[in-house]
């Protein structure tokens, strides 16, 4: 019965490793396009970023499928290149967006609207918050150190739904210089520091994230 317990909550661990993985393609999606059409480099980025996570999602995805057969005490290969091809991923993105940050600053360009930046942070926002809670739940259950740093590295979306928020917000409220940009850039330091932590787990092996705050 026990074994029965702990391979269904594995299951249900693995279901909210393919809604992750699901939820960042269609943002990255829905983002990339608005992001575009609405010269907003902030919801680029964030689209951007989704993109990247589905990288992350699928590593974790894999290892948790790993889990469902037999114990696992370290990264195997495949989730090993898929942390090094994520963190180049991140740091190319984190060099795009302070590019992209710097010349809308030189050229003075600023966002059409904004809206559909703060419909999608606030979308996230709740999605992001119920993996989080869910994937703590579930590792705590299983007490399953992987699948607790998961959840831990979920709230990086978290946070950067926030930033996307904010920066959506005071530009669509009062059209404030340059808040697009600046929030482009706190999505820059958050994918720089997701990439220098994929590098630091992938060269250590081990499977909890680099950080507490990851």
């Amino acid at each position: 019965m026990e074994d029965k317990t702990h391979i269904k909550k594995l299951h249900y661990a693995l279901i909210l490793s393919y809604i992750t993985i699901g939820y960042n393609l269609i943002e990255g999606v829905v983002s990339t396009f608005f992001g575009a059409s609405d010269e907003t480099l902030a919801l680029f980025g964030f689209g951007l970023d989704s993109f990247v996570e589905v990288l992350s999602g699928i590593g974790i995805a894999h290892m948790i499928y790993r889990m469902r057969r037999n114990p696992v005490n370290e990264r195997d290969g495949f989730e090993i290149r898929a942390l090094k091809i994520t963190g180049t991923a991140f740091y190319i993105l984190t060099a795009g967006l302070v590019v992209g940050a710097g010349l809308s600053v030189v050229f003075g360009s600023e966002p059409d609207t904004t809206l559909v930046g703060i419909i999608i942070a606030v979308l996230s926002i709740l999605t992001m918050y119920f993996l989080y809670r869910e994937k703590i739940k579930v590792g705590e259950e299983l007490n399953s150190q992987p699948i607790i740093s998961d959840a831990k590295c979920t709230k990086t979306c978290f946070y950067l739904s926030f930033i996307l928020l904010i920066s959506s917000g005071l530009y669509e409220l009062w059209q404030i210089p340059y808040v697009d940009a600046l929030g482009s850039l706190g999505i820059a330091w958050y994918a720089w520091k997701e990439g220098k932590e994929a590098f630091e787990d992938a060269r250590s092996k081990g499977l909890s994230c680099s950080s507490d705050s990851c």
